[in-house]
């Protein structure tokens, strides 16, 4: 009998999977996908039927031509690429490639890389799921409608190098109308009194003015806080009521795609991007010393909430033997999936119970660690009793006011002694109060005023993005990293600390799209384009009849945004500034980092200065200034100062141009490599800012991202 041949995405998942099949199977990678629609032309016939026209991925011809050849010479061929659509267009057009008759090839799917769970899909292949790849494929001819055909007119209009895409657009929307709701708001005074109380036997406990004449007190500013002060001075106080209670908390549902990238996000400042890629390494399979690599997490692209039966016996085994019977519920806790579920996955959870976060803590990255450990816990909480919490809410008396005091006891912590799921705002904690009887009298310590305003609504940060993304039905938590990453990347959106903030570019772009394609740039619609996208994955709608109702009304908004669309690139908006070099007036532009004031006289005065508006919309030109280095120039001695260039921030000689001696920027960084050198920030020709060694070409590392190296 002939040997198997099994192929799959990764190399790092073939390498895991190898360990489980034995002598009668070849593992091969594909290295993702193999094939795609081109990158220099749109590759989509829509006369007709919207026919999508693929070829072999650039540099994928070798891995190609060696799966065929395996594939030629093995008796069966496993398709074993991730369990989603996205995986689903790989194995079918790997298919294509290596059995075209179909006559060989099956199907195998598994949610964790375990031996069981390995065997067993091979034991029970299936066939190519068509459904689920026409919902890939018409999702990729979507994505491929809109940003070709759109962005060539932001080139046009704005300036080159932009993109427009169906998800990204809306995203993007959001935080600029985020970010107008915070500019519009108006601040409202209020005031608050603070009491500070002793009770007879010595204990301190604070408590928050709340009613007047039993009616909801409001003090809108310093007089009325000062009024009430006024009233209760020399008042007797009294405990009026108290109310102890007993309530349950439930432990938070096991991790799907959304909620690991918010929790990554709140707990450790993770970006989506990195959880993501951190994740997909735990899933595919880590070095365990001698024991090779590990499928270490269940798959991590899911929706759902659901637990194998194997997987609760095993935590409920662990709770029992590490916390106690006390820890463990009576039976398991079932958590229901959100209704669009894909329930076909489980959620994200450990495939081993033998190696905690402890036990392999030295064969892991310290971020994989930092994960993993997340993962672990938020599980094993997921099936451990409630918590069991004492409220005690008291109302303090003084005259015809109340003050109303709340605390709070863990009685038992139950899931909580392991995992508490995170917030978007921080709570107010609430702190322990003394034993309190009605009708005890109380000491005053002090009344304390104190002025606050209203507070605009937050600005997103990477969690409550998502948070937003997912309950509007836009994109998929599996396109989230991506959506964010492309948003940050085109400058449409920076962050400032955690939050992220639109761009004027973000901005002027928003607002062009909304006014030429408002279909795609809404909430609704593009939400209703992802229930169509599940339509076609049952089988309850077919492709091509999406495409056709999509495409009709879009491509008029086309033609009509080519000839209608404001070409601010061409706009030149006229200010009262005088060029200091021509003595032509300057006028506004906009450029590669948004608006400029540019010598009118262009292109006889190249003169450009960064301006700003002023409280009166007054344009302020600033004067360019250099930041001084503590660097000496090593060929006459004089300071450094930091440039920008057409490839990134530079050092220059301070005494140019009669000294032209340069550096690269330095980050501080050491090079991983340990050759003495720094990382020092370079930018590509389209733009990007990326690292590499001060050494080079002796030392060729590079990287993307600093943070990778923590």
């Amino acid at each position: 009998m002939g040997k198997s041949l099994v192929i799959v995405e990764s190399p790092a998942k073939a390498k895991t999977i190898n360990k489980f099949l034995g002598k009668d199977f070849i593992v091969m990678a594909s290295v993702g996908h193999v094939k795609d629609l081109p990158k220099s032309k749109l590759g989509i016939d829509i006369e007709n039927g919207f026919e999508p026209h693929y070829e072999a991925i650039k540099g994928k011809a070798n891995t190609i031509k060696e799966l065929k050849k395996a594939g030629k010479s093995a008796d069966r061929i496993f398709l074993a690429p991730d369990p989603d659509r996205e995986g689903e267009a790989i194995a079918w057009h790997i298919a294509e490639e290596v059995d075209k008759k179909n006559e060989k090839t099956s199907r195998v799917l598994f949610n964790e890389i375990t031996e069981k769970a390995v065997k067993e899909a091979i034991a029970h292949p299936i066939a190519l799921d068509q459904n689920k790849y026409e919902a890939q494929q018409a999702r990729r001819v979507l994505d491929r409608l809109v940003g070709y055909q759109v962005s060539p007119i932001l080139w046009d209009k704005v300036r080159r190098g932009l993109s427009a895409g169906r998800v990204q657009s809306v995203a993007v929307r959001l935080i600029c109308d985020r970010e107008r709701e915070i500019q519009a708001f108006i601040p409202r005074e209020y005031w608050s009194v603070t009491a500070r109380f002793e009770t007879l036997g010595g204990d301190a406990f604070t408590a928050k003015l709340a009613k007047k004449d039993g009616q909801k007190i409001e003090l809108n500013n310093g007089e009325d806080a000062k009024a009430a002060l006024a009233e209760l001075e020399g008042a007797p106080y009294k405990v009026a009521e108290v109310d102890t209670k007993e309530t349950k908390r439930n432990p938070a549902a096991p991790f799907t795609t959304s909620k690991l990238q918010q929790e990554a996000a709140r707990k450790l400042g993770f970006t989506a991007k990195k959880t993501m890629m951190l994740a997909q390494q735990l899933y595919e399979g880590v070095e365990l010393g001698d024991e090779g690599p590990v499928g270490l997490i269940s798959y991590m692209r899911t929706d759902s909430t659901r637990i194998s039966g194997e997987a609760v016996a095993a935590a409920r085994d662990f709770i029992q033997q590490k916390y106690g019977a006390d820890y463990l519920p009576k039976g398991p806790n079932v958590y229901k999936s959100k209704k669009k579920s894909q329930d076909a996955h489980e959620a994200i959870r450990p495939t081993y119970f033998q190696y905690s976060p402890d036990d392999v803590k030295k064969h892991l990255s310290k971020d994989q660690h930092r994960l993993y450990q997340l993962i672990w816990n938020r599980f094993i909480a997921c099936q451990m009793t409630q918590a069991l919490i004492d409220q005690t809410r008291a109302q303090i008396q003084a005259k015809n006011y109340i003050f109303n005091a709340s605390g709070s006891t863990v009685k038992f912590p139950g899931f909580m002694a392991v995992y508490i799921e995170g917030q978007d705002v921080e709570e107010e904690k609430e702190e322990k109060l003394p034993a309190l009887k009605k009708d005890e009298s109380l000491k005053l310590l002090g009344l304390d005023p104190d002025q606050h305003f209203t507070q605009p609504p937050p600005r997103f940060t990477e969690a409550s993005l998502v948070k937003e993304l997912e309950e509007q039905g836009i994109g998929r938590p599996s396109t989230y990293a991506s959506i964010i990453s492309t948003i940050q990347d085109r400058e449409y959106v920076l962050k400032d600390g955690k939050q992220l903030k639109p761009t004027e570019l973000g901005f002027t772009v928003t607002d062009m799209l909304v006014e030429s394609f408002p279909e795609i740039l809404n909430v609704e619609f593009t939400a209703r384009m992802e229930e169509e996208l599940d339509q076609i994955e049952d089988g309850q709608m077919e492709w091509r009849t999406a495409m056709t109702e999509f495409y009709g009304p879009f491509s008029a908004s086309l033609e009509k945004a080519k000839k209608d669309m404001k070409n601010i690139k061409a706009e030149e908006i006229p200010t009262d500034i005088v060029c200091e070099k021509c003595s032509s007036m300057m006028v506004i532009k906009w450029g590669r980092k948004g608006k400029f004031l540019a010598c009118s006289a262009y292109p006889e005065c190249k003169n450009t200065k960064d301006f700003t508006t002023g409280e009166d919309g007054k344009i302020i030109a600033l004067e360019k200034t250099a930041e001084v280095t503590e660097t000496q120039c090593p060929t006459c001695g004089k300071q450094m100062v930091v440039k920008s260039g057409r490839f990134g921030r530079f050092l220059a000689c301070s005494d140019y141009p009669n000294c032209k001696t340069t550096l690269p920027y330095s980050t501080g960084v050491p090079c991983p490599e340990g050759d003495g050198g720094m990382l020092v920030e370079r930018r590509t020709k389209k733009g990007r800012v990326f690292f590499s060694c001060s050494k080079y070409p002796s030392c060729k590392f590079a990287t993307w991202d600093l943070q990778k190296l923590d």
